[in-house]
Parts: C-alpha cells; sequence; structure tokens
C-alpha cells in the first residue's frame, strides 16, 4: 500500500509547484494571438523605419562625400559597395536563419548597420566609407530577408495582396521620405548620420515585440543562368538595364545634383521625384501589363524613360521642368522591375519561379553595380554632363533589345499571362517567394 500512496502523497506534497504550473499553462494560453493584419502592420512599422533611414543616408553620403572634396572615383565606388553588399547580404542571412532564428538576425543586423551609419559621420575618409558602404547594403539586404520573411508567415490567401501592395508602398514611400529630410539638416555634421542610426535601431522596436514567429526560410532551388538566358533572353537584359539604369540615376544623383549647385532642399527634391514617380505609376501600369502584352508595354516605359533622361540633359536641374521630367522618368524606370519578373514568370513553370524570381534580382543587383561604376567613368572622362545621356542611353538599349524580340518572337498570349504583382525594387527572394502565392491567371 506504501508503494501504491507514495506517488500520490508525493504530488499532494508539492501543491505550490501543480498551481504554479496550471498558471504558467494559464498565462501562456492568456497570450493573444495577433491577427494577420495587426502583424504585418508591425512588420510594415519596421520595413518603414528602415526605409526612411536607408533612403537618408544614401543621399546624404553621396553629398557629404562631394562637399568633403572626395575623387570623383571613390565617389563611383562608394555608391557602388552598397549594391556589392546587397549582392551577397541575402545569402549570408539564408544560413544565418536557421542556426540562431529571426529576431536575433534582425537584432545583429540592425546594430550592425545603426554602426555603419555613424562610422560615416565620425571617419570621413573614402575607404572607410567604402567599407561602412559595403557593410551597410550587406545588412540592409539581410533585414530585408527577415522582415520580408515573416510577412510570407501572416499573409494569408485573402491578405497577400494587399500586404504586398502596401510592402511596395511603404518601401517606395519610405525611400522617398528619407531622401526629403536631407533638406532639415546639415549634411557637414554628424547629426542627419545619428537621425539615420536612430531610425534603423528603431525599428528593431516592432520586430521585437512581435509575438509572430516565422518559420526558417527555405532556400529556392537553383536555376542556370545560361538556361533562362535561353528559355527568356529579353527578361535577362531587360533586368540588367533596369538595374544599371536605377543604379546610375539614384546612385550618382547626389553628386550630380551636388556638382549642379542646388541647394540640400532642392537636391531633396530633385532626388524624390522618381520615387514619388514610381508611386504614381507602379499600379496603373501594373493594371495595364495584365490587359496587354508585357512585352510591348515594356518597351514603350523604356522608350519613355530613355526620352525623359535626354531630355533632362538638356533642362536646368534647378527648375521645375527638371523635377517633373525626374517624377516621369522614375516613373517609368522602377515599375520596369516588377513588370520584367511578371514577364519572365510568364515563360517558365510554375515550380521555376521562385528560382527565376531570385536569378533575377541577382541580375537586377549586378546591373546596378555596374551602373555607378560606369558612370563615374563617364564623369572622370566627359564630366558630369554624361550623367543623363548616359541613363537615357542605357533605356534605349533596353528599348531596342524589346523592339527586336517583339520582331523575331511570338509574344504570350495576354490570357495566359500570369497576374503582375507589385515589388519593390530592391527585394529579395523571400518576396518572390511571397508573390508566387497569389492566385495566378489562366
Amino acid at each position: 500500500m506504501t508503494a501504491t500512496t507514495q506517488p500520490s502523497s508525493a504530488s499532494a506534497d508539492d501543491p505550490a509547484d501543480a498551481q504554479h504550473s496550471v498558471a504558467q499553462v494559464s498565462a501562456e494560453s492568456a497570450v493573444p494571438t495577433p491577427s494577420p493584419t495587426r502583424a504585418a502592420g508591425a512588420l510594415l512599422l519596421a520595413m518603414l523605419l528602415l526605409m526612411i533611414g536607408n533612403g537618408l543616408q544614401g543621399t546624404l553620403v553621396g553629398v557629404r562625400a562631394e562637399l568633403e572634396s572626395f575623387d570623383t572615383a571613390w565617389n563611383g565606388v562608394t555608391m557602388a559597395a552598397y549594391y556589392a553588399g546587397f549582392l551577397i547580404g541575402a545569402r549570408l542571412t539564408f544560413n544565418l536563419l536557421a542556426s540562431v532564428g529571426h529576431i536575433r538576425v534582425f537584432a545583429a543586423l540592425a546594430s550592425t548597420a545603426s554602426t555603419a551609419a555613424l562610422v560615416h559621420g565620425v571617419f570621413v575618409l573614402p575607404p572607410v566609407w567604402i567599407a561602412a558602404r559595403f557593410l551597410t547594403g550587406m545588412c540592409m539586404a539581410g533585414l530585408y530577408v527577415v522582415a520580408e520573411s515573416w510577412l510570407n508567415d501572416v499573409a494569408t490567401t485573402e491578405t497577400r495582396g494587399r500586404i504586398l501592395a502596401a510592402y511596395s508602398l511603404v518601401s517606395m514611400g519610405g525611400v522617398s521620405a528619407g531622401q526629403f529630410m536631407l533638406g532639415f539638416g546639415d549634411p557637414t555634421t554628424i547629426t542627419l548620420f545619428v537621425v539615420t542610426s536612430v531610425l534603423v535601431s528603431i525599428s528593431l522596436v516592432p520586430v521585437s515585440l512581435s509575438t509572430t514567429s516565422a518559420p526558417p526560410v527555405e532556400r529556392p532551388e537553383p536555376l542556370p543562368f545560361r538556361q533562362l538566358f535561353r528559355d527568356v533572353p529579353s527578361g535577362v537584359i531587360s533586368m540588367f538595364v533596369v538595374g544599371m539604369g536605377v543604379g546610375m540615376l539614384m546612385g550618382l544623383g547626389p553628386l550630380f545634383a551636388t556638382r549642379s549647385g542646388l541647394t540640400n532642399s532642392q537636391i531633396s527634391l530633385f532626388l524624390t521625384a522618381p520615387v514619388v514617380g514610381s508611386l504614381f505609376f507602379q499600379f496603373p501600369l501594373g493594371i495595364a501589363s495584365d490587359r496587354i502584352p508585357r512585352r510591348g508595354l515594356m518597351a514603350s516605359m523604356f522608350i519613355v524613360a530613355s526620352v525623359a533622361a535626354f531630355a533632362l540633359g538638356r533642362t536646368n536641374p534647378t527648375s521645375w521642368t527638371a523635377n517633373a521630367l525626374m517624377l516621369l522618368l522614375g516613373g517609368m524606370a522602377f515599375p520596369l522591375y516588377s513588370l520584367t519578373i511578371a514577364f519572365t514568370n510568364d515563360w517558365v513553370t510554375r515550380n521555376q519561379m521562385i528560382a527565376t524570381s531570385t536569378l533575377l534580382i541577382r541580375i537586377n543587383g549586378a546591373g546596378a553595380l555596374c551602373g555607378p561604376l560606369v558612370g563615374t567613368a563617364a564623369f572622370v572622362t566627359i564630366g558630369i554632363g554624361s550623367y543623363f545621356p548616359l541613363i537615357g542611353l542605357s533605356y534605349a538599349v533596353g528599348a531596342i533589345y524589346l523592339l527586336w524580340r517583339i520582331l523575331v518572337k511570338d509574344a504570350v498570349p495576354v490570357e495566359r499571362q500570369r497576374s503582375w504583382v507589385p515589388l519593390p525594387s530592391r527585394g529579395t527572394p523571400v518576396i518572390a517567394a511571397l508573390s508566387r502565392h497569389r492566385r495566378h491567371r489562366r
């Protein structure tokens, strides 16, 4: 009997432990599960803060480098270093997520990016800035992966489209807001770098307090570049040209604006106009691409972007006409990113879509890396007058190539085109996975 009563006696001897266990279970079950909309709102807030800080820093670095009389070649390499870091940041983050988890990775990357912003203000030296910009690009790519994977987790079939649209608006709107903030401080001091650091650091708050947990991000199956180029050469060439044009437009824009004698507020307006243009044109052009052949629309957008760039080369950059042309240029250039991914996905199988989008993102990054380097070489040999003609020439090449392909290759019938989705121009492979789950038209 003793043997049979001992277990019940032991249980009775520990009423506090039993009560503690019940209370712990009750407390855990009392933690509310956030709705997808609420969870997505916290993540979008974090992305908004990140994009504002990133937009401010990108413009500030270019302007401050020119005010410090950095050599033109140093300026170009500094701008290109960000895109080089972005190219490898996403891949490194995939490895970290599997071992440490999303919140820790986000915290580490945000802290590093915040520190890199301060390094710019403390050590005003070209080699230090190149390293800091590379580190910033690497961290920002990783931060996008973490945030986008969370969005992918909280999105449902019903909310996925709205989340993608909101994410695109937050990304572009945040960048434009950050660029506009240049006019509210003195770029020759450390103040605006501190503001950037604060914005990146505070983006940790909504992510750290989130009660959702994202699953490990799966690596997409690789797709050989040779195969994609053989199957959809128009998509590959277009994506490289898009990256190169935007890389020159935004990477060297602060340098051009400063050398053209614009004030800080004028520089902010001049560089914000293209991003605002993308907000105006993204959705109308995307919706139109679901109703007409995409390749013809893309060729038309390349032509308009090229004409706008060449017109800017003959326009006073301080005039309102220049700002209007910049808005038109950005309205054509930035949406081409989403349209190119949608067009390429029309030609691949459903199982290849993530791998295709991932490879296109890297091709875009390679173009964005080459753009500032090519533009800098033109600045050195020809002068800043080559800025807009070179951008116009790059888009003209894209237009000519697509028009030639239209003549030699039939388009996918409109009824077979997959639905367009709005994607930010600096997306990662995770956002490609998020867009894949949307309903596709057949």
